[in-house]
């Protein structure tokens, strides 16, 4: 059994979501969204060093030798997977170990809304699922690709940055492909899967321009593409595909977001109400003519006010998902306050007011 192993097995047993380890202090859990120390000592760098190496292959070992930073999949002797982080800091290595559980979710496990199975209905088009770091979307797309493998008989392939969730073929194939290991660019990979016959392809990480060219050519040519990005808002996701192109390409980014872009499904994670859990919430905004129109026109400002009048097609505000997870004490107000956009709304729900804004008086006449 590899050393880190034990860390591995104590961080499951807790229950927690992600392993840190790190030179100069000791190794630290996140469990329900917070940063907890293990009661151990501080790792040194050789102990650390030695830990991480016995985990690597000899090609990842060079790697990491010459200055890179490694992403993969490790399985622990007990049989818990792993996303692996791998990479220098000042005070010598780090690493962050994000465990994957072995069966597949859902989207009635995850409590998902009901559009998201709808959109995965479609046959061609452009499903962004967006948020910050470590915010579920692996989750959510995970849960997606098995309701379509669960109920129609497609070819999936799924590009991943690494492996996670480890799919089983049902009605159709999914057929999975690792960065590093089976391609070296998302782009080229993109490519290379149209020729294989695709109904539906993900893009782990639609990272740089030609990659989001390739996934809008595929969703243009008759296919269904999930990606992802790393963006908070649907606003923001416009922005951001739009501004990733040359200035040249702006006005066909703007025709194919008005077109082919079916949703974008924002999410966060929030703390359940019982504190022991955390419970996603999202933004959902999905295709519509005015919200093309809005593309069109240069006025994605004003898409937030569609979001929150569109609830018969599935639309929602984030701070609308928040009150109504409140009412329906799923969540902890409290987290829900430090989301909120809007934070006025919240502030009557807020039991610690130690996180409400302080008033300053200094300036008072």
């Amino acid at each position: 059994m590899a050393r880190i192993d034990a860390f591995l097995k104590l961080g499951l047993a807790q229950g927690c979501s992600d392993i840190h380890l790190a030179v100069g202090v000791p190794p630290l859990l996140r469990l329900r969204g917070d940063l907890l120390p293990i009661k151990f000592r501080e790792l040194t760098d050789v102990e650390l060093q030695g830990y991480v190496t016995e985990i690597l292959t000899e090609h990842q070992q060079k790697l990491f030798r010459a200055g890179q930073d490694l992403d993969f999949a490790y399985v622990a002797e007990d049989g818990g997977r792993f996303r692996v982080n791998l990479f220098r800091k000042e005070t010598g290595v780090g690493a962050v170990f994000r465990y994957i559980p072995s069966e597949v979710p859902t989207l009635d496990s995850l409590g998902i809304p009901d559009i998201i199975k709808e959109l995965c209905d479609h046959h061609q088009g452009m499903v962004l699922v967006t948020g910050a770091t470590g915010t579920g979307k692996s989750t959510t797309l995970a849960a997606m690709l098995d309701h379509i493998n669960t109920h129609r008989a497609l070819n999936v392939i799924s590009l991943e940055d690494p492996i996670e969730f480890v799919h089983e073929s049902k009605q159709g194939q999914i057929v999975q492909r690792e960065y590093g290991t089976h391609f070296h660019a998302f782009a080229d990979a993109v490519r290379a899967a149209m020729r294989q016959d695709p109904d539906v392809i993900l893009v782990g990480e639609m990272r740089d321009t030609e990659t989001i060219r390739m996934a809008m050519t595929a969703a243009e040519t008759g296919h269904l593409v999930l990606g992802t990005l790393h963006t908070t808002s649907a606003v923001k996701t416009l922005d951001r595909v739009i501004d990733a192109l040359p200035a040249l390409e702006r006005g066909q980014a703007k025709t194919f977001l008005s077109q082919s872009l079916n949703a974008v499904v924002t999410q966060i994670l929030v703390k359940t109400a019982d504190g022991r859990a955390r419970k996603a919430m999202f933004e959902i905004m999905v295709h519509n003519k005015a919200i093309s129109k809005l593309i069109m026109s240069d006025q994605v400002h004003m898409i937030p006010s569609q979001l929150q009048t569109g609830k018969a097609q599935g639309m929602q505000l984030l701070d609308q998902s928040l009150l109504e997870a409140i009412s329906a004490r799923e969540i902890d107000p409290d987290d829900a306050y430090r989301f909120a956009v809007d934070k006025k709304k919240f502030v009557r729900f807020v039991t610690d007011t130690s996180i409400l804004p302080k008033l300053d008086l200094d300036d008072s006449p």
